[in-house]
């Protein structure tokens, strides 16, 4: 019915455990869909604020920031009428570009004309300080009740001009207040530090190394901001008594462990922050332990939902059977099995490049060889290719591998941002 959420849950797991075993492993795939999701019609209110990096390495070449401005134009053109929005230009400091004063207006004609006029004028100088940037936007954030806060920042370059604590620190006060998505230009931003903010706020991570598909980018970004219609979505995990959840993970569009961000709803229910949704697909897994049961025993593992505003949303069982039959105790489950490979394909990309900027060429080859190895085994082709840019593969099966002698900076930074970035299982596998 319209007007009604259509959020659909499906459980995939082997649900069938040998005598003794505790661990029960599952991947919830969430489905919203639906042009409106929410009880009462409209879209969500929405607030956005745009960070452009405006450090003097933004003219060389003159393309970042003349692009750079194209897509705040292009961003600021895709709002909604009457979603509050700010400009933040961000150096070794953050100012206001538009509003000229600290604050947010809605967006209208009028405004619109404004903010890109004011946009226009924007002159490249100075330092990278990305904390002070995140803070302003902080600042102007708390005074919006908008149901679904958004950021983009840009940056070109490394945070040069603030401590890696500064940064933390700010990120920590962030968290929960808005959602962030962050993207490098050209070839010198670091992927950690873009990682860490979309990690933290719950955002997205890439890097464009040509300057000319940054309008396309920023218009993706604010049209998938405004298409959201449930705010605040928590995953919901119910387990029994005596149980333990090992790990709570997003693995699908990207890999994201929520495990630490558990909220106590009461002490066998725990909430995972999910953000806010519009009409998209995602998939987490959910590893519990359990106290063995003898066989025959059947047994509720976890009871897993989707809330928001304490409005369940969809809800799904994850089940424990305990088993002397072979067959059924050793069937391994496809989505499980996939997804446990891509955490660990990220993981081996992000520690081999690390071996690999520390000097440590045997931990880099044997990492980023494990990695070729596991992306071809999944068909993950983009990770294939990308890996591809930073050793000579000699045997992809194999994960047989020659760490590249000259591999450009850029080239690092997009595979490690890009690591976490997931694909499924395809339909046609056995």
């Amino acid at each position: 019915m319209s007007g009604q959420p259509e959020f659909v849950a499906e459980v995939d797991q082997n649900e069938y455990l040998p005598a003794g075993r505790r661990i029960v492993d599952a991947i919830v795939t969430v489905t919203a869909s639906g042009a409106d999701l929410r009880r009462n019609a409209g879209p969500l209110s929405a607030a956005q604020v745009i960070m452009i990096d405006t450090s003097g390495s933004m003219t060389m070449p003159q393309s970042k920031i003349q692009q750079a401005k194209r897509a705040t134009a292009v961003a600021i053109d895709t709002l909604r009428d009457g979603v509050a929005f700010a400009v933040v230009a961000g150096s070794a400091h953050a100012r206001m570009v538009y509003p000229p004063q600290p604050g947010m207006v809605p967006a209208s004609p009028q405004t619109r004309a404004q903010a890109k006029a004011a946009v226009a004028g924007l002159r490249a100088d100075g330092g990278t300080a990305i904390g002070a940037w995140l803070n302003l936007a902080n600042h102007l954030f708390a005074s919006q009740p908008a149901e679904v806060k958004h950021a983009i920042l840009l940056t070109d370059g490394q945070n040069q001009h603030e401590r890696p604590e500064d940064l933390q620190r700010v990120l920590d006060a962030c968290e929960g207040r808005f959602i962030c998505d962050s993207r490098g230009v050209g070839a010198d931003w670091v992927a950690d530090e873009l990682r860490k903010v979309a990690s933290t706020l719950l955002g997205t991570a890439d890097g464009l190394e040509d300057p000319a598909d940054l309008p396309a980018a920023f218009q993706a970004m604010t049209a998938s901001a405004m298409g959201k219609s449930v705010a605040d979505v928590a995953l919901r995990v119910w387990s029994p008594a005596g149980a333990t959840i090992r790990f709570v993970k997003q693995v699908f569009p990207q890999v994201e462990d929520l495990t630490g961000r558990r909220t106590e709803v009461s002490a066998r229910i725990g909430d995972y922050p999910t953000g806010a949704w519009g009409a998209e697909s995602r998939d987490y897994h959910v590893s519990v332990e359990l106290e063995p049961q003898p066989v025959g025993e059947e047994l509720l593992a976890a009871r897993v939902s989707l809330v928001s505003a304490g409005q369940l949303l969809t809800e799904r069982l994850v089940l424990a059977r305990w088993t002397d039959d072979e067959e059924l105790s050793t069937r391994i489950n496809r989505q499980v099995a996939h997804y446990t490979g891509q955490a660990e394909l990220a993981a081996a990309i992000q520690d081999g490049l690390k071996a690999r900027d520390a000097g440590d060429v045997e931990t880099a080859t044997a990492k980023l060889g494990r990695a070729v190895q596991l992306a071809t085994e999944s068909g993950h082709t983009d990770t294939a290719k990308l890996l591809a840019r930073v050793v000579d593969v000699v045997d992809a099966p194999t994960g047989t591998v020659r760490l590249k002698k000259q591999v450009a900076g850029v080239d690092a930074e997009l595979t490690n941002v890009r690591s976490v970035k997931t694909i499924r299982v395809k339909k046609t596998q056995a």
